[in-house]
């Protein structure tokens, strides 16, 4: 029941949004998103820097945690397939993935990274958070994750980034008191 009325959420995207420009545009975007390779990038550039470091290992965390429990735990133990398996006559944009659909890896890495920046810099996040909406809908618009796996993803992200910030703002306070 509740697959079907995903899988009509999907089809309305499909029929009221699909267009030659965002065919072209969402398959780049959920590209950015791939294996958290421009959220691992940015943590690296980081934790480049002292005045930015804590933030990268705050980044750097959450990625840690949304990859053991999203992507190695959730995704198999749930094993949810994806929406063109469930509607094969769905024409996709972009190659078919191997992995599981629940939940979005690619939502999951791009929340983390959002609300890590956000919760350090505020208003200077709104890009990242921008580009993690973005690939968010990509996912669904490229037909390749259900709402549900985006939510899911989305909230993950939000919660280990939380989990993440705290984790190492307590070791770092720990760190500076046994000086």
């Amino acid at each position: 029941m509740m697959q079907a009325a995903e899988l009509a959420v999907l089809d309305w995207l499909q029929a009221h949004l699909r267009c030659d420009f965002l065919d072209a545009v969402m398959p780049f975007i959920s590209k950015l998103g791939d294996g958290g390779a421009i959220w691992i990038a940015l943590t690296l550039v980081l934790m480049l820097f002292r005045k930015t470091r804590r933030t990268g290992y705050m980044l750097a965390l959450s990625l840690v945690l949304g990859l053991l429990i999203g992507n190695l735990t959730l995704k198999p133990l749930i094993a949810r397939v994806r929406p063109y398996d469930a509607n094969p006559d769905f024409v996709l944009l972009i190659d078919r993935l191997s992995d599981y659909s629940f939940p979005s890896g690619h939502t999951l890495a791009s929340f983390e990274a959002a609300t890590v920046l956000l919760l350090q810099y505020r208003a200077k996040a709104v890009p990242a958070l921008v580009l993690a909406l973005l690939i968010a809908f990509s996912r669904l618009y490229l037909y390749v994750h259900y709402p549900s796996d985006v939510l899911a993803g989305a909230l993950l992200g939000v919660a280990f980034a939380c989990i993440a910030r705290a984790a190492v703002r307590r070791m770092t306070a720990r760190s500076r008191t046994e000086l």
